[in-house]
This record gives structure tokens, sequence and C-alpha cells, in this order.
């Protein structure tokens, strides 16, 4: 089954870029810059920054759902960042190394599976979420720190 991983439309967070420290704090917004690689997931390009880059940490509405399961939490997104970057049967460089926690929805946003990839067989966790008809779409979480990595549709 193939399968598509996208990161976050750059569109969404370029009215945050450039502004001051003060109006980031009035939005609730932290600049920050990454002193470690990796360390500060870009949610657009599915990408650790690299240190010394400036990254803006924020709550973020990941599942939108009208259901039980709506969910905000923290994110990352490197400042200025281009395009966002999709991943067709492959993972993207975020999710190389790190535990990664699936949360399998319906269509009506409803959980209905998950998963938790250790080993390093999330390729085929996903194939096989995707075996079931039933599901509509898969969040991907780092499952350390909870926070929303991307979201995986059929492809």
């Amino acid at each position: 089954m193939s399968f598509v991983i996208s990161g976050l439309p750059q569109e969404e967070f370029a009215p945050l870029f450039g502004l001051s420290e003060e109006e980031l704090r009035a939005r609730g917004v932290i600049r920050k810059i990454a002193n470690a690689k990796p360390g500060y997931p870009c949610r657009v390009t599915l990408e650790d920054a690299e240190p010394g880059e400036s990254v803006l940490l924020f709550n973020y509405e990941s599942h939108k759902a009208d259901s039980p399961y709506r969910l905000a939490y923290a994110i990352y997104v490197r400042e200025g960042v281009g395009k966002a970057q999709s991943f067709t049967d492959e993972l993207p460089p975020v999710f190389k190394g790190r535990p990664i926690a699936l949360r399998i929805f319906d269509k009506n946003g409803m959980l209905i599976g998950a998963d938790l990839d250790l080993a390093g067989d999330l390729e085929v966790k996903i194939e096989r979420a995707f075996d079931d008809r039933q599901v509509a779409y898969i969040h991907a979480h780092n499952a350390m720190h909870g926070c929303f990595a991307a979201e995986i549709r059929r492809g």
C-alpha cells in the first residue's frame, strides 16, 4: 500500500517569520536557536534544524477533527522555511532514529488504532494500517515527547 507523509503548509506560519520577540510573545510563540542536531524537528520540511538556525516554538492544533481526539501541542517550525516537503513510500529525515507513535483515525476523526515503532519497521506498520479500508489517515507523533510529527495519507 502506497503512502504519503506531508509537512505542514509553510503559508500557515509565514506571518510569524521575522516578527520581533515582543510580537511573537503576544502570539504565544517563542523563538529559539537550534543548538544541536537532532533536536529541533521542523514540521514543514520534516528535517531537523541545523545548529544556529532560528526556529519558532508554539502550540499547534494538529488534529482539528470534531471528535474527542481533537489535539493541540507544541511544535517547531524553522523560521523562513520554504515549501512543505512530502515523501512518498519513504520516511522523512525527521523520523529516522526516533521512536514514532502512530495514531490511526477513521474519516470522522475517531481513533480506531495505534502502533509504536521502536525497531525500525515503521513503513511496514504504516502499510499494515492502511490495509484496513476504515483507516482515513494516520498521525505520527514523537513517542518520547508526544508532539505531532506529520500526517500520513494513502498514496
